[in-house]
């Protein structure tokens, strides 16, 4: 079974409710269709209810009646949800009325569902910038306690199998931080491989901090940072295997590994990678999948207390399926771990 195949029946085995905000959207209500059918996740559908079974009957979509629609303009908890979103940002100068026009928007109710505990995570991005998808998000969801960057890991799947976990890595952060600090760095590496156990299902992360250097050979403060980075990682979790700093080649093949970083257990084998920032993560794993027909998925929205992601306006009917069964996946994991 690969990857995506094993991602896909762990999320039917433990159904989630995953929260669609963009609910009359013609690619994301049509992958919708096929998770319904497939069983791979209970859906709350935002948007009106008239105007979702209209596109619904014109697409010839048979199973959108299985899920929960809730009109952000008429349902019974819009007061509830504005009262929670008050609360939560009365000390930031949020006022009661502002509050309720707040709750119209999808994107902010479906974060006030996921708060309340009446949804396990949410799913958006077709038609919206990740800035306004992750705004609500940190507002109302926040961040992972110990946690305050939120970042974007990418599942890279080769068919080097000799490469990672037989062909599957992660990388982080490909997304959301352009510059982090060691600190952010370092929470980068941890949430990484959280997300390497809860979505790759590498039960055995281990964690290379990427740079042009390999155990200081060459002196730079941009590989001073990775290897701050790298010690901060090792006081949050004492537990994950990480190495740092590495160049990919030593991380990645084993005999540059034995020979560049002799006695790392990481060196050769590293099956999650991190990358110093957000420009060499991007074109790194673009170049591996135009160059080295690499299949690349995501990015995952990682740091987040309940899982947010946020889909690309390109995407297709199948990554908005994939992400779905991936935020289910998160949801199973963030469950396990309370």
């Amino acid at each position: 079974m690969d990857l995506i195949s094993e991602i896909i029946a762990r999320a039917k085995s433990n159904l989630q409710r995953i929260v669609l905000p963009e609910g009359t959207e013609e690619r994301t209500l049509k992958a919708a269709d096929q998770i319904l059918a497939d069983k791979v996740a209970n859906l709350i559908i935002l948007g009106n209810s008239v105007e979702i079974k209209k596109l619904a009957a014109e697409w010839e979509l048979m199973n959108i009646d299985k899920a929960i629609i809730i009109d952000p303009e008429n349902h019974p908890k819009k007061e509830e949800y504005a009262q929670l979103l008050f609360e939560l940002r009365k000390k930031k100068g949020m006022t009661i009325e502002e509050a309720r026009k707040l709750v119209l928007d999808p994107l902010y109710l479906g974060c006030l569902i996921v708060k309340n505990g009446d949804a396990d995570g949410q799913l958006a991005g077709a038609r919206n910038t990740t800035g306004n998808v992750l705004r609500p998000a940190l507002q109302i969801i926040k961040t992972v306690p110990g946690i305050t960057c939120v970042s974007g890991a990418m599942l890279l799947i080769s068919k080097n199998t000799q490469y990672g976990e037989n062909g599957v890595l992660v990388m982080g952060d490909v997304a959301v931080t352009p510059v982090p600090d060691a600190e952010q760095l370092a929470q980068i590496a941890v949430s990484t491989a959280r997300t390497a156990k809860a979505v790759a299902g590498i039960e055995d992360p281990k964690v290379a901090m990427l740079s042009f250097s390999t155990k200081g050979s060459a002196k730079h403060e941009n590989v001073d940072k990775v290897v701050e980075a790298f010690r901060l990682a090792k006081e949050m979790d004492p537990t994950l295997k990480i190495d740092g700093e590495l160049q990919a080649d030593a991380a990645l093949v084993p005999s540059i590994g034995a020979s560049k970083a002799p006695g790392s257990e990481i060196a050769g084998h590293a099956n999650v990678l991190i990358v110093p920032n957000l420009e060499v993560g991007n074109i790194g794993y673009k170049i591996a999948q135009r160059l080295g027909n690499v299949d690349a998925i995501g990015p995952i929205l990682q740091g987040i207390a309940r899982p947010v992601n946020d889909l690309s306006r390109g995407c297709s009917i199948d990554d908005v399926y994939k992400m779905v069964a991936i935020t289910a996946n998160q949801a199973i994991a963030s469950k396990n771990a309370q």
